[in-house]
């Protein structure tokens, strides 16, 4: 592929990319794995333009907001698997200094103080139709219709995306919208080199896309191998639309129509009601402390920030350091007290809108304690034994991105379709995949969804419902306040695992933030009753966890924990997680353009 095939303003940001850096090693010299050093700003993403469209804004003078949400949207351009406009997520964040939302007409009641900054947590999962009922995906013989509850339109939920995103900008932004999403507009307008994880992904897709004569027409016109330039003006069209007219561009007008006529056409719920009845929310983050460091997670929907709270609490006064790095002995305390904290999970934790759910006595001490009494230190605890309580998912196409600005502003952002190109189909003329989120309610209780999880009726299916995720974009601050880490993960189930690790890693075994990400993983969910484990881990220690009745399964690369680290001196450090061929940290950009209209 020549120079000419690019992009110009990719041209421009490779060029800078190729500059001379620093190579001072700014952490432990003596671990195999080092982060990415930049003296400002830092993007960590599941895809290397998306990456450097983030970095880009933060050079053009925005904060850590700007840079995730441009890099979301160049993801709906760059990483159709998983990033999205017909999707939802969550995002944490946490700015320096005075809150900028009242101002702008934003509610600050869910805010929350943490050092000299103000967090807070943006709620843009996909909500059920008003047409949803519980039972929509049973058959005649009252079994679950896979197929309808994953790869139909019904399987549709309301998108939350476009909300949610232009919400955080809106609200904490510091550039205008205009100026965040055109990387992203470009990217699609003018095409972007295929990379061969994309050229992979869509060749494995073909069945799934070619029953949709939509996304047949978007993805398989023609071959899409690496380096051929990729232009998507349908989607283009959309995403300007979007920057012209706001959540309007989105939820109203053509897309809209669009997406609803498509729903009439082939029995799919979503009507104009829907969408203009869907907002997503500015909500109060979870907080807790670990070993000192206060921790600022999602809440529910998310599942994923209660268990990850429940995990920290429960292990805190465990010996893991002295136990070891992945030793035997440390994680089977770290399985068993999965297994608990996902019985937990799936029985009691749903859409606060709609469930009634004892925050208060699961996340306590005494709880933890409890919990802890639990676990037999020298055996594994049967799943069934442990699920008197009734024995949810995330989508593993889901993709998670930190960014940090050279203020110490830090963002957590996870948006999902749920499977690998959500339900398959596209919405005509708009350029974008629709999620099929619907397969995360609970479609009979006790039944295991696509994910092996055994959900509780907390979750089912209901109108207006938020489903629960696993999602947990998590933000880590120093024991004094001062901003640190930003983490997250795709993986369905295993992102809250996949978390946990990661912070363990970090604070408990003293790994830097690269040797933290590219450890191997474990992951339990009590049901199905197994620990999975990545390759890497020493065979003694697979057979002494066997030996104490762990049922040890070798599985796939779990997640994709791209994260940054804000540096006590000043700088950031980026790692992208390198079970993901595209993935790229990239350090704010040292161009001096001119700065986007600013507010």
């Amino acid at each position: 592929m020549s120079a000419v095939d690019l992009p110009r303003w990719s041209l421009a940001l490779v060029a800078a990319l190729a500059q001379p850096v620093q190579a001072e090693v700014l952490q432990e010299r003596s671990q195999r794995f080092q982060p990415q050093w930049s003296p400002a700003g830092m993007v960590a993403s599941q895809e290397q333009l998306a990456s450097r469209a983030g970095a880009a804004v933060l050079a053009r003078g925005g904060n850590a907001v700007d840079g995730a949400v441009a890099t979301a949207f160049a993801l709906a351009v760059t990483l159709p698997q998983a990033g999205n406009l017909g999707g939802g997520g969550f995002l944490v964040l946490w700015l320096p200094g005075p809150s900028p939302a009242a101002a702008r007409g934003c509610s600050a009641a869910a805010e929350i103080r943490v050092g000299r900054g103000t967090a807070v947590a943006v709620n843009f999962r996909e909500t059920a139709p008003l047409a949803a009922m519980a039972g929509m995906f049973l058959g005649p013989d009252g079994e679950v219709d896979r197929q309808r509850a994953t790869r139909s339109p019904l399987s549709v939920a309301v998108p939350g995306t476009p909300a949610g995103l232009l919400l955080a900008q809106r609200c904490y932004g510091r550039l205008s919208r205009a100026s965040v999403m055109a990387p992203a507009i470009r990217l699609a307008s003018r095409g972007f080199p295929v990379g061969k994880e994309l050229a992979d992904s869509l060749r494995q897709a073909t069945p799934l896309l070619q029953a949709d004569p939509t996304s047949t027409q978007l993805f398989l016109q023609r071959p899409l191998r690496p380096g051929t330039i990729w232009r998507q003006p349908l989607l283009a069209a959309s995403l300007q639309r979007i920057a012209n007219q706001g959540e309007r561009g989105f939820y109203q007008g053509p897309i809209a129509e669009s997406l609803v006529a498509l729903m009439r056409q082939r029995g799919g719920l979503i009507r104009q009601a829907d969408l203009d009845g869907y907002r997503a929310q500015l909500v109060r983050p979870l907080q807790a402390r670990f070993q000192g460091y206060p921790v600022v997670t999602m809440p529910p929907p998310s599942g994923g920030g209660v268990t990850l709270v429940q995990l920290l609490q429960v292990l805190e006064p465990m010996p893991l350091a002295q136990l070891g790095l992945n030793s035997a002995a440390s994680l089977h305390r770290m399985v068993e007290a999965m297994n608990l904290a996902y019985r937990d999970r799936n029985q009691w934790l749903g859409d606060p809108d709609q469930v009634a759910m004892p925050l208060e006595r699961l996340l306590s001490p005494a709880h933890a304690d409890r919990l802890r009494g639990q676990i037999r230190l020298d055996r594994h605890r049967p799943a069934a034994d442990l699920a008197a309580e009734t024995p949810s998912s995330g989508g593993t196409n889901t993709t998670h991105l930190s960014v940090a600005d050279p203020q110490g502003g830090l963002v957590a952002l996870t948006t999902t379709l749920n499977f690998a190109y959500g339900s398959g189909i596209s919405v005509p003329g708009a350029g974008f995949l629709l999620n099929n989120e619907m397969d995360d309610f609970t479609a009979k209780p006790g039944v295991a969804n696509a994910y092996g999880l055994v959900q509780g009726s907390a979750n089912a299916i209901a109108p207006g419902k938020r489903p629960l995720s696993s999602m947990t974009p998590t933000l880590v601050f120093r024991r004094d306040g001062r901003p640190w880490l930003a983490t997250g993960s795709p993986g369905g189930s295993r992102i809250i695992t996949t978390v946990l690790q990661v912070l363990l890693n970090r604070l408990v075994h003293g790994l830097n933030l690269a040797s933290a990400v590219a450890s191997p993983r474990i992951h339990s969910q009590l049901w199905p009753d197994q620990v999975s484990v990545e390759q890497g881990l020493s065979p003694d220690t697979l057979r002494l966890l066997e030996g104490q009745g762990h049922r040890v399964v070798v599985t796939a690369a779990m997640g994709s924990a791209n994260s940054v680290e804000v540096l006590a001196e000043g700088g950031s450090l980026g790692v992208a997680d390198p079970r993901r061929l595209d993935a790229a940290a990239i350090g704010e950009l040292q161009l001096k353009p001119p700065v986007g209209s600013e507010r």
